[in-house]
């Protein structure tokens, strides 16, 4: 069964990117532009794991993650934030806000089928 995951990115470039790198490892991809966005699409679709960027408008990615970590039917989706912000304490803020892992941009391709396989399985969860 294919695994959907959940984008909010406002970069669209950024946000094509990911798209095709999971794209190519056979997930369906469902991208937002920001976390308002995804807060919309995720009570009408079956999200396997969330990818997020940290400063979006609207809605940004801390705000989204502890809004879908108060929900008991989210409390075990996968969420890896996407950000530029590298200080410890923004990855710290990260996690505590609920993220499982953090990402700092720019990023690779088989760093991010990578992770995502961690969560989901995968042939890539073995490799990097």
């Amino acid at each position: 069964m294919t695994k959907t995951i959940l984008v909010a990115e406002d970069s669209a470039s950024v946000r094509k990117f990911i798209t095709l790198a999971l794209k190519i490892k056979g997930y369906r991809v469902i991208a937002t532009e920001d976390g308002m966005e995804a807060l919309e699409k995720l009570p009408t679709e079956k999200i396997d794991l969330l990818l997020t960027d940290l400063n979006m408008p609207n809605v940004d990615g801390l705000k989204l993650i502890r809004t879908v970590r108060q929900d008991k039917e989210y409390a075990e989706l996968p969420i890896i934030i996407l950000s530029s912000l590298s200080k410890d304490e923004d990855i710290n803020e990260g996690l505590n806000a609920g993220a499982n892992s953090y990402l700092i941009k720019p990023f690779n391709t088989k760093r991010i089928q990578y992770e995502v396989a961690k969560y989901l399985g995968g042939d890539d969860a073995d490799i990097l």
